[in-house]
């Protein structure tokens, strides 16, 4: 880790109190200097309320509320003191009698003996946060391999290990969109994670196993064509796939009109040995499903590339040891868990309200649930994972429920660490040209429309060092936030035109937002740049629009707790939108051009330090900010 040179002294004005020491295992308690400065500020006014109230500092903490009533903070008296409105103000008499001014808060008040509103040291509260945004900044420039030391980020979960899957296509078919959701929920999940101090490691478990690829390897005898898949693989095979598939409903038809077919000649019975011949082994069948596997994985790499994603392991149920799936159906049936249905072995769930779930096919291949649960099994040996995430659409939620039900009652010591995060539909995802399959269709019309914009404004076009580079990253940012911009068990309709505006809270509004901020310093190369809060005078930041800036800079760590707590990523696209509109409504009365030296100095400070913090929410998002376009 890089040695950082000592922050500057903080002014004595702005020295806070250090709170005194509390016995709770409740973290945001335990205080550190490295620690957000609202928490502080709140802190403040528990340790004031508690010592008033005669109540542990721990249950009021909790109950310190930041910006309603008209007021920085406030605590409901009712919520701990019972009684008449007499013997109420009594108790905010007391608060308010025991009130000094300090460098956190500079004035305390009751309207009603109801609620008790506090507003902070409003010089004392910017210096701080803006110094502690610098230091974070610095201290993670100096060393980008760790995650926690961006402003906003914890080591909550320092010494854990998260496992999660996601993504998980299908090789040989095209990404759709509900991959496309896995892959963007997942990323930013990761993301979380690592920025509150988890190890995470990032699986994609493809879909690489099953009768289908049996299917897709007779159709590839019958119709596949060498030169095309070298060139594109995943399309090509796709298109087998489709051929073989009409071909076989075109050979059912037949059989169903009375025709004759020997079975050896139906595609039908021809695709379930092929696959038979994998799992057994067969060196023929399986050097051509792992050329096929192969080819896609190396498509697919380029195409998690362009979304700014990447993935540790490349995973998939192929991979599935026999000798895990084997133990599975050995445990469940040594505790009763399963019953015969026409030869199919199945695991018994309904006194737990779920179905019966197949284990074993009556031909004695596997399914999704057999290799699932030797899956884990075989994850487990190897990673030994505190959490394991799986990304997967909200359809699945039954067979999640099973897996997890079953490793349960199998005893599995992993059990209680498994968690499904679920998420909505993605509707009408298509192109003006029409219904497509392909998400490279969509991000090329999203280039191309970003690409269109940026050249309407040609000395500003002119400015981009890599136009086109610069209209993909934004069309990316149009079609992540669109996906990401409500909460993600909701449906959705994809609109291509709505997401690639530039009115309105969409993804090309935040980069704008970036944009403008990092313009600041290029427009005002005459103002010094200050390194640290100590060369800015920070009373010039008085403004009212300052304040709702400074104010909403300091819920970002808030809002990344919450994110990651409910795996929300549209928590974060709220708080980069609001910024954003904070940011446009201050740009035209809140200059750095024209002012006087000092203010000019301190507003390009704030403009700095608020780049460097939505820039790390965008980061979080999976986003690439970009500096003009």
């Amino acid at each position: 880790m890089a040695t950082l040179a000592p922050p500057q002294a903080i002014p004595e004005k702005f020295q806070l109190p250090t709170p005194p020491e509390v016995a709770t295992s409740t973290p945001i308690l335990n205080y550190a200097p490295t620690r957000s400065p609202i928490d502080i500020f709140k802190m403040a006014v528990a340790i004031l309320v508690s010592e008033a109230f005669e109540e542990k500092l721990e249950k009021i903490y909790p109950a310190v509320e930041m910006g309603k009533k008209g007021c920085d903070f406030s605590v409901a008296i009712v919520r701990f003191k019972k009684g008449k409105p007499a013997d109420l103000e009594v108790w905010a008499k007391k608060v308010i009698d025991n009130f000094k001014p300090s460098a956190c808060l500079s004035a305390v008040s009751t309207p009603d003996n109801k609620f008790l509103l506090f507003q902070m040291n409003k010089d004392s509260f910017n210096y701080h946060l803006l110094r502690h945004i610098t230091l974070t900044s610095e201290a993670a420039l100096a060393n980008p391999t760790d995650p926690t030391l961006s402003y906003g980020t914890t080591t909550e979960g320092q010494g854990k290990h998260m496992l999660i899957d996601f993504s998980s296509p299908n090789i040989a078919k095209p990404f759709h969109a509900g991959h496309l959701r896995s892959t963007i929920i997942g990323t930013v999940i990761s993301n979380l994670y690592e920025a509150n101090g988890w190890r995470v490691t990032r699986l994609n478990y493809l879909g690489d196993w099953g009768t289908q690829y049996g299917l897709l390897s007779v159709g590839f005898d019958k119709f596949g064509d060498e030169q095309e898949l070298i060139k594109d693989p995943i399309h090509h095979l796709f298109q087998v796939y489709v051929k073989i598939n009409n071909a076989k409903a075109e050979q059912k038809e037949r059989l169903d009109a009375g025709e004759t077919i020997p079975e050896e000649d139906q595609i039908h019975f021809q695709a379930k040995k092929v696959f038979k011949d994998m799992e057994d082994g067969e060196p023929k069948a399986i050097a051509q499903w792992a050329r096929f596997r192969d080819l896609s994985i190396e498509k697919l790499k380029g195409t998690y590339e362009k979304l700014n994603v990447h993935f540790d392991v490349y995973w998939g149920e192929s991979q599935v040891s026999t000798e895990s799936m084997d133990r599975a159906t050995r445990i469940v049936q040594e505790k009763n868990l399963t019953c015969e249905d026409r030869g199919a072995l199945l695991v018994d769930l309904t006194k737990y309200k779920m179905d019966k779930a197949i284990i074993r096919k009556a031909d004695g291949t596997t399914i999704y649930l057999t290799r699932d649960l030797g899956g884990l099994h075989d994850k487990w040996e190897k990673y030994h994972f505190d959490k394991h995430i799986y990304v997967v659409q909200a359809a699945q939620s039954l067979h999640f429920n099973q897996l997890f039900k079953t490793a349960e009652l199998m005893g599995e010591p992993y059990a209680d660490k498994l968690q499904h995060i679920s998420f909505g539909l993605v509707k009408g995802m298509s192109t003006r040209k029409g219904t497509v399959v392909f998400l490279e269709d969509i991000m090329e019309e999203a280039t191309e429309t970003m690409h269109e914009q940026m050249k309407s404004n040609e000395a500003k076009y002119a400015q981009v060092e890599d136009p086109l580079g610069t209209s993909a990253i934004i069309g990316t940012t149009a079609v992540k936030i669109q996906d990401m911009a409500g909460k993600r068990i909701n449906d959705y309709d994809f609109d291509i035109k709505r997401c690639t505006s530039f009115e309105g809270d969409f993804g090309p509004f935040i980069q704008y937002s970036h944009v403008r901020l990092c313009s600041v310093q290029r427009k005002n190369p005459n103002v010094p740049v200050p390194v640290s809060v100590n060369e800015i005078d920070i009373s010039l930041l008085n403004e009212p629009k300052i304040n709702d800036i400074m104010y909403h800079l300091a819920t970002y760590p808030q809002t990344v707790k919450n994110a990651y707590n409910s795996s929300e990523p549209s928590q974060l696209v709220t708080w980069c939108f609001r910024l954003s509109h904070l940011v446009g409504g201050a740009w035209e009365t809140v200059k750095v051009a024209g002012a006087d030296e000092e203010t000019a100095k301190a507003r390009l400070f704030l403009y700095i330090q608020t780049r460097v913090v939505l820039a790390n929410a965008m980061r979080l998002l999976s986003l690439t900010p970009i500096e003009r376009m």
